[in-house]
């Protein structure tokens, strides 16, 4: 086991069958997530809108041990337990090595891209929300939940994410790609990210998350998410997040927000140093850069980039091996736990792997340090 903190950024909660249909108000009963029999298992559907199986947690470590038994349907029954119960979570944490989980949901991330109605949205965000904070107060100092938030009304956002702060979420996540016409560098969610910062809640970009109406919407096509998936959205996953932070960046949000933190989860590493470059040679020689706006005290983009955003990543060895350029105190390592691309049980055989041309300092940061930091643990 290592010698240093280890916290996983970046692992899931895989919820249960009534979670939903248990907890949100009864008018939206009829149209919640809920699990229903399909060819070959069970699958959820949402508003008549098929999305994922329940593989997302039947599967950990399969891709080591018996990659061509990967499968795309199965049964909520073969779920691991520490997928939704948070003894089980922990006690396989425990094997893992892995001190600290940071969770976010499984199905949920699907239904930005999967549910226009915005008013089920909220209300199943809410259930969703109120189930994660009794997981994480079997024992708060080692499960932090990451708050479902809906910002199609910032308004209402902002009371969501307000009363998740007081349920003691460590942070909360938002769409990766909000729809054409109200991307980031919209006025309208500066009372958002002023609030945020209020409340030092780090606010996540995590992958598969792009809004119905946004520019691209991986995964949303209608059928199930690990058999439909069109490869070059899987591949290029990190375009929405390239395009909200640069948003973010140009428009001053980050000079405005100074303290607000901004994680791009899931989306490893690698591509970072390219948009760091092309982020201030953008500013530098192109009309919003000499003729427009500057940054108080000769900042340049990429300043931004490494005071205000940190990186989830799971085993992405070229992005280390860049980490000079990227930031070390940006780069936070995530188990996946317990999806089938994870890396449990091999996490501590990944970091070895992964980290090791790092200094023990270096290790130490990007096993656990930088998110201690960021979630103020």
């Amino acid at each position: 086991m290592a010698s240093y903190r280890v916290i996983s950024s970046d692992n899931h909660i895989v919820e249960p069958p009534d979670l939903w249909t248990s907890r949100i108000e009864a008018k939206y009963k009829d149209r919640c997530p809920q699990l229903v029999e399909v060819e070959g298992g069970q699958a959820w559907v949402c508003d008549e809108r098929r999305t994922t199986s329940t593989t997302q947690g039947t599967q950990p470590g399969v891709r080591y041990e018996n990659p061509e038994k990967l499968k795309a349907v199965d049964t909520f029954e073969n779920v691991r337990l520490g997928g939704y119960v948070p003894k089980e979570h922990l006690k396989d944490q425990d094997a893992d090595g892995v001190d600290v989980s940071i969770v976010y949901p499984s199905v949920g991330l699907l239904l930005y891209g999967l549910v226009p109605d915005s008013d089920l949205l909220t209300a199943t965000f809410k259930a969703y929300n109120d189930f994660t904070a009794e997981f994480c107060s079997a024992d708060p100092k080692r499960l932090g939940g990451i708050a479902m938030i809906n910002i199609d009304d910032v308004q209402e956002g902002i009371s969501e994410l307000e009363r998740c702060a007081k349920l003691g979420f460590f942070g909360a996540m938002i769409t990766v790609l909000p729809p054409v016409g109200r991307t980031y560098n919209s006025e309208e969610y500066e009372p958002f990210w002023a609030e945020a910062q209020d409340l030092n809640m780090p606010v996540s970009l995590h992958g598969a998350t792009n809004r119905v109406g946004s520019e691209t919407q991986a995964f949303q096509s209608g059928g199930d998410f690990a058999a439909t998936s069109r490869p070059a959205h899987v591949v290029q996953l990190d375009y929405g997040v390239r395009m909200s932070l640069t948003d973010l960046i140009f428009t001053g949000v980050f000079e405005r927000y100074p303290k607000l933190q901004v994680g791009a989860i899931e989306h490893e590493l690698s591509w970072v140093p390219h948009l760091l470059d092309r982020l201030d040679y953008n500013y530098n020689q192109r009309a919003f850069g000499q003729a427009g706006y500057r940054f108080k005290n000769a900042m340049v983009p990429s300043d931004f980039f490494h005071r205000n955003v940190f990186l989830s990543f799971q085993e992405d060895a070229l992005g280390i091996k860049l980490r000079d350029i990227i930031g070390v105190d940006g780069l936070l390592w995530a188990a996946d736990y317990p999806h089938q691309e994870g890396t449990f049980p091999y996490s501590q055989q990944v970091l070895d792997k992964i980290l090791s041309d790092c200094t023990e300092e270096e290790r130490a940061k990007i096993a656990g340090g930088n998110a201690a930091r960021v979630y103020a643990l």
